[in-house]
């Protein structure tokens, strides 16, 4: 089984809620934020939306909220590919909080690659695809 690719984030005070604790949603952004990372380390600039003739859509997110993280946290994000179609991939996250050593979330993004121009599904770039069965044989 293949290793998942790993980056930290720090909670910031403007990432809490009036609880005092991480706002929900931002669990999501804190997961997709290093995700970014892991594909711009595959070769996927997703920020180049000019250069390319496809866009990617998430269109679908599921989290579970396992454990609370406060300002000053440092969180260590996980994140894999756990399948992948043709012009689909579900990537899976987890955080952990390393001031407690917890879990603080787990989940997954559903992406689709999309032609720019039509907006219809279409199959997503064949270096990535390669890159993405290099890191993870199990989805050959």
């Amino acid at each position: 089984m293949s290793e998942p690719y790993r980056g930290t984030i720090k909670v910031r005070f403007a990432d809490t809620d009036a609880n005092g604790h991480a706002f929900f949603a931002n669990y999501l952004v804190f997961a997709d934020e290093v995700l970014g990372e892991y594909w711009w380390e595959l070769g996927l600039n997703i920020s180049d939306v000019a250069g390319q003739d496809f866009l990617t859509f998430t269109v679908n997110a599921n989290i579970d909220f396992l454990g609370e993280s406060l300002a000053g946290d440092t969180l260590e994000v996980e994140v894999k590919a756990e399948r992948l179609g043709n012009s689909s991939v579900l990537m899976g996250f987890s955080l952990r909080n390393l001031r407690t050593g917890e879990p603080a979330a787990r989940g997954s993004f559903t992406y689709v690659f999309v032609d720019k121009q039509t907006r219809k599904s279409c199959p997503m770039p064949a270096h990535f695809r390669a890159a993405l069965i290099e890191r993870h044989p199990e989805l050959a």
